[in-house]
């Protein structure tokens, strides 16, 4: 956590901020740029108390790695779900799976749930701190639990693992 009195306390999302402005008012003019560059620097400020300290990444390659694992999933996913979609719908065989979860870190697991959520075919659908399971609704599934759950482990988790070191 950066700690500033007046300076930028996240500057990326103020520069996304920014940005965004610039995007949204369809306007690159020097007063428009002026106050998304005010805007930027006054909203991160305000709301820097109430957000969660970030999280420490450890291996920053590794995102890019975990991200091109990502988009390759998607869509090799797209294609598949596609093709139930287009099929029977008869063979359809949806199913809810418990995933044990294993990472500490809050983003780690939202990270998770998300990648889980968008990936076609598949939805993150509840997590229990207590027991520290992902309940996981897969659009079609066939074959053991255990070879999904090994699947997102070796995919996902293992490598969240590795970066956020938890």
């Amino acid at each position: 956590m950066i700690k500033s009195n007046w300076g930028f306390p996240r500057p990326f999302l103020s520069i996304f901020l920014v940005l965004l402005w610039l995007f949204l008012t369809n306007s690159f003019t020097w007063a428009q740029l002026l106050l998304g560059l005010f805007l930027g620097w006054l909203l991160p400020l305000v709301a820097h108390p109430f957000m969660p300290d970030q999280p420490h990444v450890r291996h920053p390659l590794l995102m890019l790695r975990y991200l091109l694992v990502f988009l390759a999933d998607i869509l090799s996913s797209n294609w598949v779900v596609a093709r139930l979609l287009l099929g029977k719908p008869e063979r359809l065989r949806p199913a809810f799976i418990h995933y044990p979860v294993e990472l500490d870190n809050d983003y780690a697991i939202t990270l998770l749930a998300s990648t889980i959520s968008l990936t076609p075919g598949t939805v993150s659908a509840h997590y229990d701190a207590n027991t520290k399971q992902l309940l996981i609704h897969a659009l079609h599934f066939e074959g053991e639990e255990a070879e999904m759950i090994s699947q997102i482990k070796q995919r996902y988790e293992n490598v969240l693992l590795e970066i956020f070191q938890c």
